[in-house]
């Protein structure tokens, strides 16, 4: 099998493809050319040849009238168009090869779906010029494209036979990081995928507004967000490093506002400060963020996350106590009418 894409310079939404099809059909020959009696006799032509075609492996975006789009109107390049035809069938090969775990059809789906969403998507917009690569010169695309020779290269090579190994062999190394890349993205949510029901099992304590869990390194923070309105904060045991954490629950993945934060007072401190202030003896440290705490032993940090509960209370009791009473029947606690 032949797998054709064009020579000169490479980008991050050729390489993707190719790396996908190469995990899917690791025998397959690469073969970069421009010539297009070698792409036309290929079993595909990525992001080269002017045809989308995915029956017969074509997967071009620059012909005239091109104008495939995502769902939510971000365009495709060939990143997009080989993913949308195979990834979900590269998600199972690689769950299967680097977890052991066998998706469904429809769990591969989704999970195909979150790393477009997470990646391809941004390889795609950068090809066609409609986002930067961000941030700044080290976004995926351009640490993709950095692989290429450089004028330098050019200049002492040329265009032999030589310089065409050299750059094939870029290309190859550009692969092989965006296959890595890959592999961590399903291996982190085939691992989320495993741990929801842990996560869901996980000990209740304190009313169910502390969560416990046994293994630290269960990927937690999504599913507490989304099912489990009452949790403010979460204890986990950290197996490698021999401690427990107090951890906070952020409101959404991109920020670390919480429910609640950890008392103002633990902020930065560290070993017998945290202890003094706290009363537990093993408390370790407290981040100057308040969003993660530690002690040595389970019943150390769960005495701090009672004292984050009750900080908690006590500053929602104040605020109630501050508010100004609007009237006599809201003063006494009446409803308004």
């Amino acid at each position: 099998m032949i797998i054709a894409t064009h020579s000169g310079k490479f980008h991050a939404d050729d390489a993707w493809a190719v790396a996908v099809l190469d995990i899917l059909f690791p025998d397959s020959e690469i073969i970069r050319t421009r010539d297009s009696s070698l792409i036309d006799a290929a079993d595909f032509a990525i992001d080269v040849g002017g045809i989308w075609d995915p029956a017969t492996g074509r997967f071009d975006h620059h012909q005239k009238g091109f104008d495939a789009a995502r769902q939510t109107g971000v365009p495709y390049a060939s990143a997009g168009l080989v993913w949308k035809e195979y990834g979900a069938r590269c998600v199972t090969a690689l769950a299967a090869a680097h977890t052991g775990h066998q998706l469904t059809e429809d769990a591969a789906r989704q999970l195909a779906y979150a790393i477009d969403d997470d990646v391809v998507q941004y390889l795609d917009l950068s090809d066609v010029g409609a986002a930067k690569n961000a941030p700044g010169g080290y976004g995926l695309s351009a640490v993709i494209s950095g692989f290429n020779p450089n004028w330098l290269d050019e200049q002492r090579m040329g265009y032999g036979e030589a310089a065409e190994a050299y750059r094939l062999s870029q290309f190859r190394r550009a692969m092989a990081v965006l296959a890595d890349i890959m592999i961590n993205a399903v291996r982190y949510r085939v691992g989320a995928l495993l741990a929801l029901e842990q996560v869901r099992q996980s000990e209740s304590l304190e009313n169910g507004r502390i969560l416990f869990l046994k293994n630290s390194a269960l990927p937690w923070a999504a599913v507490v967000r989304k099912e489990m309105p009452k949790v403010l904060f979460v204890i986990s045991h950290s197996i490698g490093e021999q401690r427990y954490m107090l951890h906070t629950v952020s409101v959404s993945p991109e920020s670390f506002a919480a429910r609640a934060d950890l008392p103002q007072a633990w902020a930065g401190l560290r070993d017998a400060e945290l202890a003094a202030v706290t009363g537990v003896p093993d408390a370790t440290f407290c981040h100057n963020g308040r969003f993660i705490a530690a002690a040595t032993s389970f019943e150390g940090v769960k005495t701090m996350a009672r004292q984050a509960l009750q900080a908690v209370d006590d500053a929602g009791a104040a605020g109630n106590a501050s508010a100004p009473a609007n009237s006599a029947e809201d003063a006494l606690g009446q409803p308004k009418l």
